[in-house]
């Protein structure tokens, strides 16, 4: 899926001086890359279209989403279905990846910290949204408290934020991941079944996965959440070769600036967001409007990412085989600085 963007429609006052302050801010950084390289491809380059990817099928990509579609960015976008991948280049079209490279691309921190060991110039520069996982289980299936997952089937999808919240969740009752029975449920419409005719006893996924398999068991459903032990934090990556591209910087810069008033409209607003998720992600706007809640869009860099990512690259080193890398190797993926200068 592809949404492309050629230029800004109709805004407020107050949002159109904006619009002018950050096309200033592109052509001052444009013009200011020019100056100081002599290089006539920094100078002229053939397409100044902005390609952001990222899983258009998900509700956590609702800010990109209607920075697309109220033409909030200063200049020609294309919105992608795609992801982390996508910012060192995908040749093939598949189910999750659409062909091309991008500039910008979302997911979550599991995907940075995947990602980011064959190509350390990965750079987290943004939290996008924050995805409030809950674990749905069957109270016919004895459980009444997450110790009693014990022994149990649990559904969810792999090397995933969804599988490293699991795995949280069980850590948080003295479980581990080989305490139960893990298995693979996809597409997330199959979440509606895994619990009735599938054999499982519990399963997670983002939304609506979650929902799905809640409304199919309806009252024998409990619930397992606490984004205290963890919750997704879905964020805008890029490559630090952009980010010391003073032109592209410019770019980026003011993406991030339309990402921060996207998110302040969705917070007074949400439902100018639920048709366009809803579109984007083939979903009915009653469902993406029911499972709202479990998702927040702070726009900020929260202040325990480097937390969660030394933690979660633990988990993930030990699934590779690999040794862990330390806080401060984990800390050069998080660049605060363009959130900084946007919100100058």
């Amino acid at each position: 899926m592809r949404i492309t963007l050629l230029k800004p429609t109709s805004l407020t006052l107050h949002a159109a001086a904006l619009r002018l302050g950050l096309v200033a801010a592109l052509l001052v950084g444009s013009t200011a890359a020019q100056a100081q390289s002599g290089n006539a491809a920094a100078q002229a380059r053939p397409d100044d279209t902005l390609s952001v990817f990222g899983n258009t099928t998900t509700i956590e990509i609702a800010p990109v989403l209607v920075v697309a579609e109220r033409g909030l960015y200063p200049g020609p976008m294309t919105v992608t279905n795609g992801g982390i991948l996508n910012l060192f280049g995908v040749e093939t079209t598949s189910d999750l990846f659409t062909a091309g490279t991008a500039v910008l691309a979302t997911n979550a921190e599991t995907q940075a910290l995947r990602n980011s060991v064959e190509n350390p110039d990965l750079r987290i520069i943004l939290t996008v949204s924050e995805g409030l996982y809950r674990l749905v289980a069957k109270r016919s299936s004895g459980i009444a408290e997450i110790a009693d997952l014990r022994g149990k089937k649990i559904g969810t999808i792999l090397n995933t934020s969804s599988n490293y919240f699991v795995q949280a969740m069980l850590a948080s009752a003295g479980l581990s991941i080989d305490d139960v029975e893990i298995s693979t449920v996809l597409p997330l419409t199959s979440y509606a079944t895994a619990l009735t005719t599938g054999g499982l006893d519990a399963v997670s996924a983002w939304e609506p996965g979650a929902e799905y398999a809640a409304e199919a068991i309806g009252d024998d459903a409990i619930e397992f959440h606490d984004p205290t032990v963890y919750r997704e934090i879905f964020n805008l990556n890029t490559r630090a070769m952009h980010l010391e591209d003073p032109v592209m910087r410019a770019r980026i810069v003011a993406f991030v600036r339309a990402l921060i008033e996207a998110s302040e409209l969705i917070e007074e607003s949400p439902e100018i967001a639920w048709p366009l998720v809803a579109r984007s992600a083939g979903l009915d706007e009653a469902l993406v409007a029911r499972v709202w809640r479990h998702h927040s869009y702070p726009a900020t860099l929260v202040p325990d990412l480097l937390d969660v990512l030394v933690e979660e690259e633990q988990w993930l080193a030990s699934q590779a085989g690999r040794t862990a890398r330390s806080r401060e190797t984990l800390a050069t993926l998080i660049d605060g600085s363009v959130l900084e200068e946007a919100r100058r």
